[in-house]
């Protein structure tokens, strides 16, 4: 229920009691069983034209007495009024609990039928009733019985008249729940020509009606796709055939309506709504029809914009559809639609422009762009100006309009890189020429793109404001902007792409980022160079040679400590491939140890990146074991100023064992003993604390150091070494399973570190 504030005392404190009491209570139902063709014994049900004609209602068909209908209706006011205007909340609570519960009887088909007709319903009665109207006949039609349909059908027909002109929200609901009547019931029950045609001859005799008839057929078309309604698939399939084959009556209906001036936006509205249906209808009729003539002139009106970009989005939509005939049939409306889109370009930078206004536009663009994707590959000159205009939407400053356009350009990098593109060309020649050109082609838009989303990455000034969900956002716009610059390297290549990014970070030195004073532009710059670098060959000799001596200058700025050190765990396997005589590897590693010694997200990083350089440059650190150790001992004890999470401290202990392998084995064994002391050591001081103390010790305090060794198990490819050191700790890792057998985490925790031995 929506809920109103109260504006007057509400019923009595008896309620209190009265509602909890009823909550204990629910309404039985009193039919069970699907609906069938058979009618039910009913002393009440003697036929439809007799109980019309005698005032019979909806809920006489399923058996209510006026007795039992006057006592439920009582109930329902009562429980309305408490839970609108009741200023205890455990009887709003209450109240609002039984509703729901009352929504589900037998009862509510007539209760609600009936306090929809009662002209002294409120505002929040109407809303109820109509809602719980409609939900009965989206879920719960199949309890009524079949002669049940005429009352009901007749019912819903009467308030769609009484509530013509509103409350809307009312309407609305009658509205849906006929349509929802409609999807249940076959063609043949509203008269044999359906449910289009029978609203068609309604409009055409009730024209005072036209705006609740005008709402109820934009809405048929849209509820095929509810499934709230508890339809049996076949009707379901059966009720969207119905609709495809009356798409021209409805269309037909909706063209008439252009007559009532007022109604132009509900009738723009429509016709989106019923586009998904007119298969049967050719794109060159399309393109003379009246309803597309009006979408496409409402473009460039501020009052009908939004509804004339659904439809016009709607129609390109139509032109790439899987039930359209093929792309060339569809060029007569292709033909009308585009230029009308690329008329909007202006309005893109009209800073007067309402922003809801701009996002429409954009969000034509990008459809456009999306669906047309195959035929602006080919290059055209046309084809081109699309792309022009798709990168003024990626310009746009608000990244909600600009990342329209992501898709796009993922989807366009594809058919340009893909093979299957080309297979019109024939041979492997013209392929390969037809590919080169377009690439070439395309090689200044994507250069542009890579210049534009570089930007989007900036740290806002107000960063430090923002709440857990508004960072949550930034990472996202973040993470989708690696994933274009990605999609540029595929076009451009790595290195290349390289360029650019390098231009942005030395503009961005040069702003006094060195001094800490501005450090974003120089941030977003490092992020978008580390998120190509697989992109980018280990050959690289122009511009990371210039990159790398930079990183130690960079201030120590939180957040643009960790871009360097991601930065230089990205770029791991180019560092170790990188020219002797550049000595960068020292000042890099001096780096992570500040980043570990930062805060939680710099050693975060700081840890991966260390993995990596290990990893990648392990031939390298044979001669600095003991620096590495150093590192690892600190972070491991906890003490030193480190700020490495035990998960983090995983990937130095991961980071060592590779470097271990490499040595000899004399050297391999004490390096080997070096890193496990400190773990065993740990383990054995929880032991000699004594049975008691070991069985109550929480199993984070063991597994925490378990994992490690499990982690050097796994990682030290030294086999003879490894079952060494497993025979010397073996003991203690026995005491262990000795005592804490019933704990599940850490006997996983034991098998894996023994499965890793193994």
């Amino acid at each position: 229920s929506n809920r109103i504030p109260h504006t007057r005392a509400g019923p009595s404190l008896l309620l209190r009691f009265k509602f909890l009491l009823l909550l204990q209570k629910p309404y039985p139902p009193r039919i069970a069983g699907r609906r069938s063709s058979t009618p039910r014994k009913s002393s009440t049900v003697e036929g439809y034209s007799r109980q019309r004609a005698s005032g019979g209602t909806v809920g006489e068909e399923v058996g209510f007495g006026a007795g039992m209908e006057a006592q439920a209706t009582a109930t329902v006011k009562e429980a309305l009024a408490a839970l609108y205007h009741h200023p205890d909340d455990t009887i709003r609570t209450a109240a609002d609990r039984w509703l729901q519960k009352f929504q589900h009887t037998l009862d509510a088909w007539q209760v609600a039928d009936s306090l929809l007709h009662d002209e002294s319903s409120n505002l929040e009665t109407l809303m109820f009733c109509s809602q719980t109207l409609r939900s009965k006949v989206q879920r719960d039609f199949e309890e009524l019985p079949s002669e049940a349909f005429r009352p009901l059908q007749d019912s819903l027909y009467g308030l769609l008249k009484k509530f013509n002109k509103g409350p809307p929200k009312v309407r609305t609901q009658i509205c849906i729940a006929i349509a929802a009547l409609a999807v249940h019931v076959p063609v043949e029950d509203w008269g044999g020509g359906g449910i289009v045609n029978w609203l068609g001859d309604e409009m055409k005799s009730q024209q005072e009606f036209i705006p609740s008839f005008l709402e109820l057929l934009i809405i048929l078309p849209q509820e095929t796709s509810s499934y709230k309604i508890a339809a049996r698939p076949e009707r379901r399939n059966q009720f969207e055939n119905d609709l495809c084959s009356s798409a021209n009556v409805a269309l037909s209906l909706l063209t008439a309506c252009l007559g009532f001036d007022e109604l132009k936006e509900q009738v723009l509205e429509g016709f989106a709504s019923w586009l998904r249906f007119c298969h049967g209808i050719t794109a060159a009729t399309l393109a003379s029809h009246p309803l597309v003539h009006t979408a496409l002139s409402s473009l460039n009106t501020d009052q009908f914009l939004e509804a004339a970009v659904n439809v016009t989005s709607e129609l390109i939509h139509f032109t790439v559809s899987r039930d359209s005939c093929g792309i060339t049939e569809q060029f007569p409306l292709i033909q009308i639609l585009i230029p009308h889109v690329m008329g909007l370009k202006e309005q893109l930078k009209d800073s007067s422009k309402d922003e809801e206004d701009v996002k429409a536009i954009a969000r034509l663009f990008a459809d456009m762009g999306d669906s047309y994707v195959d035929l602006i590959a080919t290059g055209s000159g046309d084809a081109m100006q699309i792309v022009n205009a798709l990168l003024e939407v990626t310009s746009h400053s608000e990244f909600d309009i600009s990342s329209m356009t992501f898709n796009f350009w993922h989807h366009l990098k594809r058919n340009l890189t893909g093979r299957d593109s080309y297979t019109s060309c024939g041979s492997e020649v013209p392929i390969e020429a037809e590919r080169n050109r377009r690439m070439q082609l395309f090689r200044p838009p994507f250069e542009v793109l890579v210049s534009l989303v570089s930007s989007r990455v900036e740290y806002p000034e107000d960063f430090h404001t923002f709440s857990e969900e508004d960072r949550r956002d930034f990472r996202y716009a973040r993470y989708a902007v690696s994933d274009v610059l990605l999609d540029a390297t595929d076009v451009l290549g790595g290195d290349s792409t390289l360029k650019i990014l390098f231009m942005k970070l030395i503009q961005a030195c040069g702003s006094g980022a060195e001094q800490n004073q501005n450090w974003q532009p120089l941030e977003a710059a490092l992020f978008c160079i580390q998120a190509i670098a697989k992109s980018v060959s280990i050959e690289e000799k122009e511009i990371l040679p210039q990159v790398m001596p930079l990183l130690p200058r960079f201030p120590h700025q939180e957040q643009l400590l960790q871009t360097v050190c991601s930065t230089i765990g990205a770029f791991s396997k180019w560092i170790d491939a990188a020219p002797a005589e550049l000595p960068i590897l020292p000042p890099l590693v001096d780096i992570l140890n500040k980043g570990m010694s930062t805060s939680e997200d710099t050693a975060a990083a700081a840890s991966v990146a260390f993995k990596y350089i290990c990893e990648d440059c392990r031939g390298k650190f044979s001669g600095s074991l003991d620096g590495l150790f150093q590192i690892y001992h600190v972070a491991i004890s906890g003490v030193g100023g480190y700020k490495v999470s035990s998960e983090d401290s995983l990937h130095l202990v991961e980071a060592l064992s590779v470097v271990i392998t490499t040595l000899p084995q004399d050297h391999a064994r004490r390096a080997l003993e070096l890193i496990c002391m400190p773990i065993i050591n740990s383990l054995q001081e929880i032991i000699q604390q004594g049975e008691s103390a070991l069985q109550q010790v929480p199993a984070r305090h063991l597994t925490v150091h378990i994992d490690r060794l499990s982690t050097i198990f796994s990682n030290v490819k030294l086999p003879e070494v490894v079952a060494e050191a497993v025979n010397r700790y073996w003991p203690t890792l026995k005491i262990i399973f000795d005592h804490r057998a019933w704990d599940t985490r850490t006997m996983e925790s034991l098998c894996r570190s023994c499965k890793f031995a193994v």
